[in-house]
């Protein structure tokens, strides 16, 4: 993902779950039950407005039946072009992790980056 203006970033993120919200044939009511989140914000994160948290993402990406990966990297919190050997990346390939504490290191290393790298919250 090009590295220029932050606004674009998330309207880039946003148009993608749109479009695999598309081929899946959801719809965004469908989409937000299944991932737990309301259709207004979904609605905004595909729009572009809002900033997901790797949490939300997570949702989200099981919900569209894709890697979570794949939307962190279109968020910009996982660099595609990296070796893997970053943090997210280790955290997401450990498989002595539970789902549950893979969320809460990455809510946790994410929180203490920089503040204008920090996804918002819902």
């Amino acid at each position: 993902m090009p590295a220029g203006d932050p606004a674009d970033r998330w309207r880039d993120l946003g148009t993608f779950i749109r479009e695999q919200r598309d081929l899946s044939r959801l719809s965004l009511r469908r989409l937000s039950d299944l991932a737990g989140i309301s259709n207004p914000y979904l609605s905004q994160i595909e729009r572009g407005l809002r900033k997901p948290s790797a949490e939300i993402l997570q949702q989200i990406a099981r919900a569209l039946r894709i890697s979570a990966e794949t939307l962190y990297e279109r968020a910009g919190l996982l660099d595609a072009s990296a070796e893997r050997g970053d943090t997210v990346a280790a955290i997401l390939r450990d498989p002595e992790l539970t789902e549950d504490a893979r969320q809460a290191l990455l809510k946790v290393y994410l929180s203490l980056r920089s503040p204008r790298e920090a996804p918002e919250e819902q």
